[in-house]
């Protein structure tokens, strides 16, 4: 029983952090342009990377802070900077990256939706605070199933786009990546914050 309540108190916070549905519009728009079976690579790799760094991150993130002297705000900054630069890229451009080739289309998997958008700072940072909290068990199988809700929610992708039409993708993608930029925006802020307080 106790098990399944740490369960449970370890899924939520991830879950928030990871934003698996808010992530959906942000793929739609990277991806828009591409051939299924590139989409389908693309949702393959960004889970696995997702799962590697947040496994990686679990198993060695502490000693890796310490060795380098790197802060939890350091990490705030570097992510949100990444992301404000790829969403003014593509609110300028309309895309993120050129997605002619099978290359770049993976790379979109790698970053940024493997991260720092599914897997980045703020799923990071919860990872450490929730081990500290409950059994480490508890957190990695929350941490599963979040990755399984995004991927499923990411192959589920065009069904939303034939709901929305694309010029309905295209509007929303648009608001999105503003928005993506003022998330960016915020994550600076909050590690400027932290750094400087």
């Amino acid at each position: 029983m106790e098990l399944l309540r740490e369960l449970a108190l370890s899924f939520v916070p991830i879950f928030f952090a990871m934003d698996a549905i808010g992530n959906l519009p942000i793929f739609i728009a990277l991806t828009e342009g591409i051939s299924l079976k590139q989409k389908r690579r693309t949702i393959d790799l960004a889970t696995f990377t997702a799962l590697v760094v947040g496994l990686g991150f679990v198993a060695v993130g502490k000693g890796i802070f310490l060795l380098l002297g790197i802060q939890v705000s350091d990490f705030l900054i570097a992510g949100g900077t990444i992301l404000l630069v790829l969403s003014v890229k593509y609110l300028i451009t309309g895309r993120v990256v050129e997605l002619g080739e099978g290359s770049a289309s993976e790379m979109v998997g790698v970053v940024p939706l493997g991260t720092p958008l599914i897997v980045g700072p703020a799923v990071l940072t919860t990872l450490l605070l929730l081990i500290d909290q409950y059994f480490i068990g508890a957190v990695l199988f929350s941490f599963l199933l979040n990755l399984a809700v995004q991927w499923v929610l990411l192959k589920e992708a065009n069904r939303v786009l034939g709901f929305l039409g694309h010029t309905g993708v295209n509007a929303a993608s648009k608001i999105i990546m503003l928005l993506l930029a003022a998330i960016a925006i915020k994550m600076i802020r909050q590690g400027a914050v932290t750094f400087l307080g």
